[in-house]
């Protein structure tokens, strides 16, 4: 083998220790924060229905940010800490 596929191996592993709660010794791990979409679109005074149209958010996955059945992905989360930042702006920017 290669020492791509020795890397392969030892980072699935190292992934493999981790997902048991090991401590893994040099392992990245990179922790994304959900920001909180019900208390933005509150701040925002939008319902679910406004705030997903106006952000092109499917309602179906803002709600389910909501009742915590799902948690956004990096870029959603970035998308939302964006929002949260600079509503008017980006409103502006998505508007169709």
């Amino acid at each position: 083998m290669g020492r791509f596929a020795d890397d392969l191996i030892a980072s699935m592993k190292q992934a493999a220790a981790h997902a048991r709660g090991r401590k893994v010794r040099g392992l990245r791990v990179s922790v994304v924060e959900a920001p909180d979409v019900r208390a933005i679109r509150r701040k925002l005074r939008m319902s679910q229905h406004r705030f997903a149209a106006a952000f092109r958010i499917p309602l179906p996955t803002l709600k389910n940010w909501e009742q915590g059945r799902r948690q956004p992905d990096a870029p959603a989360a970035a998308y939302l800490l964006a929002i949260k930042r600079r509503p008017k702006e980006i409103m502006e920017a998505v508007k169709g």
